[in-house]
């Protein structure tokens, strides 16, 4: 299969064969063509050239109706959920259950429980709002979707990467069921780890070929699957870390901050130069620690300071003015204005410096942006490319660039790499950690236990709104962190 964009080859000759009731993993780095295969796949692209063989007969899928109508069902990395419509409305949203005009709401509510029930989510209302669900929620909601479909092939694009352990076990559950009724599942994501637990046959991708079709998942090395996916060796390990003085002044102080219904007497410091990864599991209140910090909400009760300084509860602009930067973890919706070049995105927070008279100084914005594009190795190196062309690790080093520019000391980043691939997730991770030596305070929050404990100086256990304990990250493994997590009990 070929398919290029404004004389851009995304895909160069890519192959890929899916056998009934397994779980088929595909590989590869941001831009190696991956979503360009979905989304031919799904009816979403054409392709220029190739052929798609559909149980054995020629297959045209022209549109994502005639997909469905196949068989195929696609969840999306980027949730595709309406958030002012209930799980019900977006689960049989273009397929309404109807008749004579109206819909059936009961009989739609009904078969979403059942839905849910089969996803190990019986609890969830059908009548609840999307908008009011976890990320993670909503990617039971996604896929609940794409099984409201009599489907013979799902697509699943970084399935668990919003998912804690927990989720992800459900999750792989939930796979299996399928895959024991001859369902076929296409299954995309950039955590190694996971095809072993779960994959039957590897493809790889690279820069719009296929260097590997059919490998076996639990038999291929992982360094040989890197090395088709990037082209050379890289070392998946964490950077060296730089042992922080103990005269190093405190930057950010957290002191008993609490946010009802989310989390409670939150206290911990962090030092120039250190990094403080908090731990626990999606719901945990990590997220909303680090919003609450940077005034996105406004705590019930407690204080922050940097340098001393204290801030006004709820107030942005407090927290950006003391030098505080924050990484969301919906980067996409959250964190950058996907239609706007790279240039505005970078100097989007120290807009004032570069204006006149109410208007941008846009050469001034580029020079400023160039220099960070160079500087973290961000690529393609155009300051004018829209943000929403790049991949997930280069648009994550934009919203670094952002707060780099604006002379941030404190950085708050959650879920810094997720849908990065190894390659970029090498990069960040020593962006991090070589921010940090510059003399900056960063916060880290990851689903990945292992990346909090790789990249922290000192660990926070989150449970159930709790600080459950701080230690140095050498002192605690992740068996640690889960029997914290799971005894739910502060030291």
């Amino acid at each position: 299969m070929t398919k290029s964009f404004a004389g851009v080859r995304a895909l160069r000759g890519v192959d890929l064969d899916v056998a009934p009731g397994e779980v088929h993993c595909v590989l590869g780095q941001n831009g190696a063509g991956k979503s360009t295969l979905i989304k031919t796949l799904a009816g979403v692209h054409r392709p220029d050239d190739g052929e798609i063989l559909w149980r054995g007969e020629p297959a045209e899928i022209t549109t994502p109706e005639a997909a469905i109508d196949l068989g195929i069902a696609t969840m999306y990395q980027e949730l595709d959920v309406v958030d002012g419509l209930t799980i019900a409305e977006n689960i049989f949203l273009g397929h309404e259950l109807a008749r004579g005009g109206f819909t059936r709401r009961s009989e739609a509510a009904a078969q979403t429980r059942a839905l849910l029930k089969r996803l190990g989510h019986g609890g969830l209302s059908p009548h609840t709002e999307v908008g009011r669900l976890s990320a993670a929620n909503k990617q039971i909601v996604s896929m609940a979707r794409a099984l409201s479909h009599d489907v013979k092939l799902i697509i699943m694009d970084e399935p668990s990467a919003v998912l804690d352990t927990e989720e992800v076990k459900n999750l792989f559950h939930v796979v299996r069921e399928l895959t024991a009724e001859g369902i076929a599942v296409v299954y995309i994501t950039h955590r190694l780890e996971e095809i072993r637990q779960i994959g039957d046959r590897i493809t790889v991708l690279k820069d719009g070929r296929t260097t590997a079709v059919g490998l076996s998942a639990a038999e291929t090395p992982t360094p040989e699957l890197i090395r088709l996916m990037t082209g050379r060796e890289v070392a998946n390990v964490f950077p060296t870390r730089v042992p922080v003085a103990d005269d190093a002044p405190v930057v950010l102080d957290v002191e008993n901050l609490t946010l009802d219904g989310a989390f409670t007497d939150v206290s911990f410091t962090v030092r120039a130069g250190e990094v403080v990864g908090l731990a626990g599991l999606v719901g945990s209140g990590r997220s909303e620690i680090l919003e609450t910090i940077y005034g996105a909400r406004k705590a019930t009760s407690g204080t922050v300071r940097v340098r001393g300084a204290a801030l006004r509860r709820g107030s942005v602009v407090s927290a950006v003015g003391a030098g505080i930067g924050l990484s969301p973890e919906e980067r996409k919706s959250q964190g950058l204005v996907l239609d706007e070049p790279i240039y505005v995105n970078v100097t989007l927070a120290s807009m004032s410096r570069f204006a006149r008279g109410g208007f941008l100084r846009d050469r001034a914005a580029r020079a400023v942006a160039r220099a960070q594009i160079d500087a973290l190795e961000l690529r393609p190196a155009d300051p004018d490319r829209p943000a929403r062309t790049l991949s997930g690790g280069n648009q994550q080093k934009i919203l670094l660039a952002r707060w780099l520019v604006h002379g941030t000391r404190v950085l708050l980043l959650d879920e810094p790499t997720r849908g990065v691939d190894v390659g970029a997730r090498a990069e960040i991770y020593t962006l991090i950690r070589d921010l940090a030596a510059a003399g900056n305070a960063v916060v880290v929050v990851s689903s990945e236990i292992e990346e909090v404990l790789g990249l922290a100086d000192i660990v926070l256990v989150i449970g159930d709104g709790h600080v459950l304990r701080a230690l140095p990250s050498p002192e605690i493994d992740e068996h640690g962190v889960l029997d914290l997590v799971m005894k739910g009990t502060a030291a």
